[in-house]
C-alpha cells in the first residue's frame, strides 16, 4: 500500500502533530510505502521509514502545482491530511479529492470545544463558513485519537464516519527510571502556549510553597517570548520566581532525562485530544497530573496519576495528594503507568490500527 500524509510542518516547535507523525512513521513505514508532504521549516525533525517531500506553502504560488505533481508521481492508495484551520490543509484535501483520491482527515484536537470557542467570532466562524466545515463534511473518514474526541466530533454533526486510533510512542526504546527516591523536581514539558494552562500550575505551586520549599518547578518548552516573560513575571509576583525555572526547549536524550528525574509530571492543559507527553512520562515510570481537558481518565483507573478539573485548584489538590505519597507509592504508580503504555499506547499498535482503517475506507 502506498500512503501520502500531509501536515503543514515537521518543525520541532510545532508540538504534538510533529511528534505524532515522527512516531507514526517509524512503524507505519514498515507496513506500507510511506510518503510525507510538508513545508520547509527552520528545524525539521528527522523521520524514519518515510520519504519526506517539501512543497511550497504558497496558495497563490507553487503549492497547488507541486502538490498535484507529487500526487501524480506517488499515486498513493490514500491521502491522509493532518490538521485543520490552516487553508493549506483544506486545499491539500480538496485537490487530492478532485484528483480522485480518498482522504482521511485527522483534526488532532483542532476541533475540540476549547479550540473552537477561542476567537470563535473573529476567526473560527469565518473559517468554518469559508472552508473548514466543508472539508470535514467531505472527508472520506475522520480519525480521532480518543473516544472523547470522537464524541465532540459527532456533536458538531459534520461527519459521522469516525475511527478512534490512539496515539502511541516507541515504548520499547524508552528507558524507565531506576529509582523513585524524590529528587525535588516537578516537570512541565510541552509547548509554552496559553492552551497549556501553565499559569494554573504556577499558581498551584505558589499556593503550596510552604510545603514545596525544597522543590523546583521546571518549565521546559519553546514559545512566544512575550508569553514566557508573562509567566516568569507571574511566578515572581507569587513569590516563587526562584523556584520556577524556564529552561527552554529540550529534545532527545535531554528530554528523556528530565522525564526520568522528575518526581511528577504535570500537564495542566485546557484541552488535548491525546497529550503525547503524558504517555512519554508514563513510559519513563513518572506519575502524571493532568486535567479532564485530556482523555487520560486511565491515570486514576490504573493508579498512575491524577485526572483533575482544569484550573489552579485542581492542580493544587493533586499536588497536595502527591506530596503525601511515599517513594514506594510513587514507584508503584510509575510501574503501573509503564504497564499501561506498553499495553495500549505503542506506536506499533497505532500503525497497525491505522492500516486497518485504510483497509476499511478502501
Amino acid at each position: 500500500m502506498i500512503l501520502l500524509h500531509y501536515l503543514p510542518s515537521l518543525d520541532r516547535t510545532s508540538g504534538g502533530t510533529t511528534a505524532y507523525m515522527q512516531l507514526l512513521a517509524s512503524e507505519l513505514g514498515k507496513l506500507a510505502d510511506l510518503h510525507i508532504a510538508t513545508h520547509p521549516s527552520a528545524h525539521p525533525v528527522p523521520v524514519a521509514n518515510a520519504r519526506v517531500h517539501y512543497i511550497s506553502p504558497s496558495l497563490l504560488g507553487g503549492m497547488k502545482r507541486q502538490w498535484r505533481r507529487l500526487l501524480d508521481d506517488v499515486r498513493p492508495d490514500f491521502v491522509h491530511v493532518n490538521g485543520c484551520w490552516m487553508p493549506q490543509c483544506v486545499f491539500a484535501q480538496r485537490w487530492a479529492q478532485q484528483a480522485g483520491y480518498k482522504v482521511v482527515l485527522s483534526p488532532h484536537g483542532m476541533l475540540e470545544p476549547w479550540i473552537m470557542s477561542r476567537h470563535y467570532w473573529t476567526r473560527k466562524l469565518p473559517a468554518l463558513w469559508l472552508y473548514q466545515k466543508r472539508a470535514v463534511v467531505l472527508a472520506d473518514y475522520l480519525h480521532a485519537t480518543a473516544e472523547s474526541e470522537k464524541d465532540n466530533l459527532l456533536q458538531l454533526g459534520y461527519n459521522s464516519k469516525i475511527a478512534v486510533i490512539a496515539n502511541g510512542i516507541e515504548v520499547e526504546g524508552v528507558e524507565m527510571k531506576s529509582s523513585w527516591k524524590r529528587t525535588g523536581k516537578i516537570l512541565f514539558l510541552s509547548r509554552i502556549h496559553v492552551k497549556k494552562g501553565i499559569n494554573f500550575l504556577i499558581e498551584a505551586f505558589a499556593a503550596l510553597k510552604d510545603s514545596l520549599s525544597d522543590v523546583e518547578l521546571l518549565v521546559a518548552g519553546e514559545g512566544d517570548p512575550v508569553y514566557v516573560a508573562e509567566l516568569e513575571q507571574l511566578a515572581a509576583q507569587l513569590g516563587v520566581g526562584k523556584q520556577v525555572r524556564f529552561i527552554g526547549g529540550v529534545y532527545g536524550d535531554e528530554k528523556w532525562r528530565l522525564f526520568r528525574e522528575a518526581d511528577v509530571f504535570v500537564l495542566p492543559t485546557y484541552s488535548e485530544n491525546f497529550g503525547i507527553v503524558v504517555a512519554e512520562a508514563l513510559a519513563c515510570g513518572t506519575p502524571v497530573i493532568t486535567t479532564k481537558g485530556t482523555p487520560w481518565q486511565e491515570l486514576e483507573t490504573c493508579s498512575c496519576g491524577w485526572w483533575t478539573e482544569v484550573g489552579a485548584q485542581g492542580a493544587a489538590r493533586a499536588l497536595s495528594v502527591f506530596l503525601q505519597k511515599s517513594d514506594a507509592d510513587l514507584e508503584a504508580m510509575g510501574r503501573n503507568g509503564r504497564r499501561l503504555v506498553e499495553a495500549k499506547y505503542s506506536s506499533r499498535k497505532m500503525a497497525e490500527d491505522m492500516m486497518r482503517l485504510y483497509a476499511q475506507v478502501k
